[in-house]
């Protein structure tokens, strides 16, 4: 039989279950084993307009089907690279579960979760939710601080409180600058009014998170940004669908006009990617019901795996560093 009469087992995008990339399901925490889990919590009861967001692991994973690999990796024509090849296994957790009301007994099964990814050995990759989410992720990182903080986004975040509601998506960023095992904060694509209260930004400025809009960032360069991250150390990326300008990604609660484009966030996240360690990664603020197209969910699982695929990558390359001197060593 020649090649063109091989019948082959295609997978596309549109059939079977829908799971992150088309990855494997781990259906057992407990029983993880791989490099990375992809977990997602459906959990919007922190926003202050519009939800929708819980839709969002679900609209991720639908866009992710069009980036299925398959086994042997993904080429990359501009860099001449193949990405997320069979050296890395990588699972789909499914959701944490939501109890509908309980807005802290969602963030303490999240916390668990995470918790447990942790000490398997794997990279969580958390699919929002709204950006409150971040809260339980950031507490569950503990044991792999410290660590930086890097967050991609239209909004600050940084609000103390709403009529006593510290949970929200409002104050995630500030509550994560309480947690001791989180040093520095890098804040990129910030912008516009509704931001936040001119005292919330006081006081990130007063704890000394690093605050660029994307017009700074445009009239710096990207490479330059970069080189404000401290190298070599450990860094976790919460990245809100809303740092992207609404023409990119629309369906979101909170769009705000002036954001990043793709290529610019993908330049980001590789540049933080060779620069440390990235422990885990959130994609959140994702509501396909904004955006019955759903190109909102695919864009961000584009850039749920484009991180996927540098950081690997530098690992492969870590790796391969360490066997060369053991070898030259031998």
């Amino acid at each position: 039989m020649s090649n063109q009469d091989e019948k082959q087992f295609l997978n596309l995008p549109f059939t079977g279950i829908c799971t992150f990339g088309k990855y494997p399901v781990c259906s057992d925490i407990n029983q993880l084993d791989a490099d990375v889990a992809v977990i997602g919590v459906p959990n919007d009861m922190g926003t202050q307009w519009k939800s929708g967001a819980r839709m969002g692991p679900r609209g991720i994973r639908e866009g992710s089907t069009l980036y299925s690999f398959g086994l042997n990796g993904a080429y990359d024509i501009e860099k001449d690279i193949t990405y997320l090849g069979p050296r890395w296994k990588v699972v789909d957790c499914g959701d944490v579960d939501m109890v509908h009301g309980d807005m802290m007994q969602c963030h303490d099964n999240t916390e668990e979760a995470i918790r447990k990814i942790v000490s398997k050995g794997a990279m969580p990759v958390v699919l929002g939710g709204d950006h409150s989410i971040t809260i339980p992720v950031g507490k569950a990182l503990e044991e792999l601080g410290p660590f930086h903080v890097i967050q991609i986004d239209a909004h600050l975040d940084w609000a103390d409180h709403r009529s006593g509601q510290r949970y929200g998506h409002g104050s995630c960023i500030r509550r994560l600058s309480e947690m001791d095992h989180v040093q520095k904060i890098f804040q990129f694509g910030i912008r516009g009014i509704s931001s936040s209260l001119k005292e919330d930004v006081d006081a990130a400025r007063e704890y000394g998170s690093v605050i660029l809009s994307p017009r700074q960032i445009r009239k710096m360069g990207i490479e330059s940004v970069i080189k404000l991250l401290p190298e070599g150390e450990k860094y976790y990326i919460t990245l809100d669908i809303d740092g992207l300008d609404p023409s990119v990604a629309p369906g979101t609660g909170t769009p705000s006009p002036g954001g990043f484009i793709y290529d610019e966030v993908n330049e980001l996240l590789e540049g933080i990617a060779k620069r440390g360690e990235v422990i885990g990664f959130d994609l959140v603020e994702v509501a396909p019901p904004y955006d019955p197209a759903g190109m909102t969910g695919q864009v961000g699982a584009r850039l749920a795996l484009d991180l996927l695929s540098f950081v690997l990558k530098e690992k492969e390359n870590i790796d391969d560093r360490r066997l060369n001197k053991e070898e030259v060593h031998s």
